[in-house]
């Protein structure tokens, strides 16, 4: 059997997520009877049916979705290693590092000064501050060398390292009934709505911002969906528009405790409660990079980390 090409993968990738090929065709910029033809002929090679079709509908079967998981992965890899390749050859290379606001914890601007004091010289680095999400993608498509990001979060194909664990915080309108409370419990929140994060998938939260109310999904590295019963609250993009829309009485949101120290308004409170899962900030770098200047970040985040031991406790007091 001979190798699948990248290009056959860009195809298949475009009939599965649209199930529909004149729609994959249109998106791929070529006619549909070849899309069809090179379908076909991937499961003659493959020795299995990869899409069920009919004349209402496509539907992938196992072996289908398990290609897509897949081809994804290599294509990403593929377009990484070209970015990557171009980024190092050139004339004045940096060391590009992505972070959402508020993922740092507080530390990114130690974290920089720490890599600069590197001996030899590392490459200048570059700050790029992407929205929710963002980092991660930069990471794996080869846009950034290294991140700064919230867990849980997808860790195929990356290695990383925990650099500080906070607590998080419910986000409450200053005159909401449960303001006047120390501490608050899972129960007090249930039947509130929470705010839905730009992008994410409707049935489970996103990987990257500090939402999720339940635990983590070990396995998949994803927190889990959000209880039952949880009504879906307004959509946001970014921890000013949460904000806004907790301070309008239309959500309850959660929030890192570094962010909640940044973020201090009058119409808001913030509470901690109980069993709400900790966010922690973690460094994570693609698990084939052998560059010298990632691990010389990784190393200044690393001692960074280590000379603020109970930090995030004693701000939690």
């Amino acid at each position: 059997m001979s190798e699948l090409e990248v290009r056959e993968l860009r195809y298949f990738i475009a009939v599965a997520e649209e199930l529909n090929f004149s729609r994959a065709a249109q998106r791929l910029g070529m006619a549909q009877p070849p899309l069809s033809k090179a379908i076909a002929q991937m499961e003659s090679r493959l020795g299995v049916r990869l899409l069920e079709r009919t004349t209402r509908q496509v539907r992938m079967t196992d072996a289908g979705r398990v290609l897509l998981d897949q081809a994804r992965i290599a294509v990403d890899a593929v377009h990484a290693a070209a970015l990557r390749t171009r980024r190092a050859g050139q004339p004045a290379p940096r060391l590009v590092v992505a972070v959402k606001p508020g993922g740092d914890a507080g530390l990114l601007g130690e974290i920089l000064a720490a890599y600069r004091e590197t001996d030899p010289q590392p490459p200048p680095p570059e700050v790029v501050v992407g929205g929710s999400g963002e980092p991660i993608a930069m990471l794996r498509d080869g846009r950034a060398d290294v991140a700064l990001l919230r867990s849980p979060f997808d860790g195929r194909g990356l290695d990383s390292e925990t650099l500080v664990v906070e607590p998080r915080l419910a986000v409450l309108p200053a005159g909401h009934r449960l303001a006047g409370r120390d501490r608050l419990g899972p129960a007090d929140l249930d039947g509130e709505p929470v705010p839905r994060w730009l992008g994410a998938d409707p049935t489970d939260a996103d990987p990257d911002d500090p939402t999720g109310r339940d635990g983590a999904d070990a396995d998949a590295g994803r927190p889990g969906p959000a209880p039952a019963g949880t009504p879906g609250g307004p959509l946001v993009a970014s921890v000013e528009q949460l904000l806004e829309v907790v301070a309008l009485g239309q959500a309850v949101g959660f929030l890192a405790l570094s962010t909640t120290e940044r973020h201090r308004r009058p119409d808001l409170v913030y509470r901690p409660v109980t069993g709400l899962r900790p966010s922690a900030v973690v460094v994570a770098w693609p698990e084939t990079s052998r560059s010298a200047a990632v691990a010389a970040f990784v190393r200044a985040a690393h001692d960074v980390a280590d000379r603020h031991p109970g930090r995030i406790t004693a701000l939690a007091r």
